[in-house]
């Protein structure tokens, strides 16, 4: 049976929803990649950072799908490219997910002004947490970049130690604070 929703969001606003929605997947498979490679390293304070990242993302894509339904628009999950799975370094691996979320930073604001010019006050105020999230997003990943680029390739377990301090006692690893 058919929802009886009227549709409070455009047919562009729609697409452009749908399309960060694949975004947001896309953000959580990279994630998980990146999460690998860094088990594969033997670097499980990373690589348990990085599987809760990919949680995190597929989160906010839940976020997405839920408001679409709620908004009486229809879901359709875009096409999601692998993302690379090997990376050349752990810097150039933070630097990905550093690149990954600058980016969808631009897409989260795109959106905000989209809404905006088409008066779009819902789908504003519910994209005003992604902007917040996105700053706090960019830092992390920023201040990880800095951590490992100080530390180098041969001090990559000082780095473990980092994560483990600012994640605090607990008995799941690579959860940071």
């Amino acid at each position: 049976m058919k929802r009886g929703l009227p549709m409070l969001i455009s047919e562009r606003m729609e697409k452009e929803l749908n399309e960060q929605l694949g975004r947001e997947l896309a953000a959580s498979n990279q994630y998980l990649n990146i999460a690998g490679y860094f088990d594969h390293e033997s670097l499980p304070e990373l690589s348990a950072f990085f599987a809760r990242q990919s949680e995190e993302e597929h989160e906010h894509a839940l976020k997405f799908f839920r408001y679409i339904l709620d908004a009486g628009g229809h879901v359709r999950v875009p096409t999601i490219p692998a993302p690379p799975a090997s990376f050349a370094s752990a810097e150039a691996a933070v630097q990905q997910a550093l690149e990954w979320e600058l980016e969808v930073t631009r897409q989260i604001h795109r959106l905000v002004d989209m809404a905006r010019e088409e008066r779009d006050h819902s789908t504003e105020e519910f994209l005003r947490w992604f902007v917040e999230e996105q700053v706090e997003e960019v830092k992390t990943m920023d201040e990880l970049l800095g951590v490992v680029r100080r530390a180098g390739p041969e001090r990559l377990l000082d780095v473990e130690q980092y994560i483990a301090r600012k994640r605090g006692p607990s008995t799941e690893s690579g959860v940071m604070a």
